[in-house]
């Protein structure tokens, strides 16, 4: 039966039942496509083809009997985020996920278990807790005291999906993933368009709420964003960096900072006052300043800005070239691996060779 995958390409398309039918032409009806998503119904050969055609996927993929779900999916979003928002994003997830660890099934690879940390989940009693956890991590993992230069590589590496998605008015997800008797895997999903300051906190932020076990009484949020700081800003590092305890920080010299550790210009304020570098007098100076220069709101416009595509996840795009090129699938499956067409993947192949 086709239902739960029917109905999350659908819900991944963006489609009612009405609109799906529509487009369709009119070949069913949305009450018809109601039924094959419950499984009442199974459709003919001829509709089974139209609805793939019509959804962008194939009929081999509506037929598949595998199935995924996300199990503790957290949202960042904005205040005005819908519940069908909320939905169409963990369909487009789902869909997304299952094309990611069809690939790497493809190519035997063994990365849907993802690398945590031996000496996860780090107790938070306290948020300095979070910040010993940042150190735990980075040692576990190899990563010594220097800024990491692609963060979403790093937690790709580590086995943690990430993925790229064009989004309105939510930031993305975290999420477990279940697929049958497997461990649970792991996945990030994040904002295309945002600055990729903000992509390497958020991802920074998601990795702190996988690692952290935090106790009764403790904000989740807090603990969080203090690992997440802790762990893109070793405070060795930034001690070094500005000295232990200073009365202001220039712009410049913030600006400096940010273009070492690829965080923001507010990320490493927080960060300097939490480690008491700066003391609240001289923190709130500071955000005066961003708030009067623009830099609080959006398009926070902060000098010395990453651009998106500078921390975007690779791993899933190389992996299906590498299927391609090693004749595992053809050029029309890869092209709906990745949500594209035919054209469009010779171009970005064409590119690749130049």
């Amino acid at each position: 039966m086709i239902g739960h995958k029917l109905k999350v390409a659908r819900a991944a398309a963006g489609m009612s039942l009405r609109g799906l039918a529509e487009v369709m032409d009119g070949l069913v009806s949305a009450q018809a496509i109601g039924k094959y998503e419950r499984d009442e119904d199974m459709p003919g050969s001829r509709v089974l083809i139209a609805l793939a055609d019509a959804l962008g996927v194939t009929e081999d993929y509506l037929l598949a009997k595998d199935e995924i779900a996300l199990e503790g999916v957290d949202f960042r979003k904005k205040a005005g985020s819908s519940t069908r928002e909320e939905a169409t994003l963990e369909a487009r997830t789902i869909h997304m996920l299952e094309r990611y660890l069809a690939v790497e099934d493809l190519l035997h690879l063994r990365s849907v278990d993802w690398e945590q940390p031996r000496s996860a989940p780090y107790p938070v009693a306290d948020l300095r807790d979070a910040e010993d956890a940042a150190r735990s991590v980075r040692d576990d993992w190899g990563l010594g005291n220097e800024p990491i230069p692609k963060l979403a590589e790093l937690l790709e590496e580590r086995g943690i999906k990430v993925m790229s998605l064009d989004l309105d008015d939510i930031d993305g997800l975290a999420a477990k993933v279940r697929r049958g008797d497997r461990d649970a895997a792991r996945v990030i999903v994040i904002k295309r368009s945002t600055w990729s300051e903000r992509k390497r906190f958020n991802l920074a932020h998601e990795l702190g709420h996988m690692v952290l076990q935090v106790m009764p009484g403790i904000d989740e949020e807090k603990a969080a964003h203090r690992f997440a700081g802790a762990f893109l800003m070793p405070a060795d590092v930034l001690r070094a960096e500005v000295g232990a305890n200073r009365s202001s920080l220039s712009l410049g010299e913030l600006v400096a900072l940010k273009e070492r550790f690829g965080v923001s210009v507010q990320a490493i304020t927080y960060r300097c006052k939490d480690l008491g570098i700066i003391n609240q007098t001289a923190f709130a100076k500071l955000f005066k300043v961003f708030a009067e220069r623009g830099w609080r709101t959006a398009p926070f416009a902060e000098p010395a800005t990453m651009g998106p595509e500078l921390e975007e996840p690779k791993r899933f795009e190389r992996l299906c070239y590498r299927a391609l090129a090693e004749g595992i699938i053809g050029e029309a499956r890869a092209a709906e691996f990745l949500g594209i067409s035919v054209r469009e993947l010779d171009a970005r192949l064409d590119q690749v060779a130049a």
